[in-house]
């Protein structure tokens, strides 16, 4: 597949500077760069996949009348944190 190329990005010298001092060997701004993108691509896909089920979650229950009272659910959470917190 054929590359393609992000535009200038023009930022203050002090981000620029930061950046480039938790650089790790051999790495290189670009794909510093490079990586931080893809994070948050694949951030923001996730999320939107998320609030995706949840409105769906949400519009599902107001179909049926169908809820789970939120004490419930706040329970169901703090067991699956203990159990995790064991292992």
């Amino acid at each position: 597949m054929k590359t393609a190329t992000f535009p200038p990005l023009r930022v203050d010298p002090q981000l620029r500077q930061d950046t480039e001092s938790v650089l790790q060997e051999g790495e290189s701004l670009s794909q510093f760069i490079e990586q931080a993108v893809r994070r948050q691509v694949e951030f923001r896909k996730a999320n939107d996949e998320f609030l995706s089920r949840g409105l769906a979650s949400r519009d599902q229950a107001r179909k049926t009348g169908r809820y789970v009272a939120a004490d419930t659910v706040l329970a169901k959470l703090q067991a699956k944190l203990t159990e995790a917190k064991r292992d």
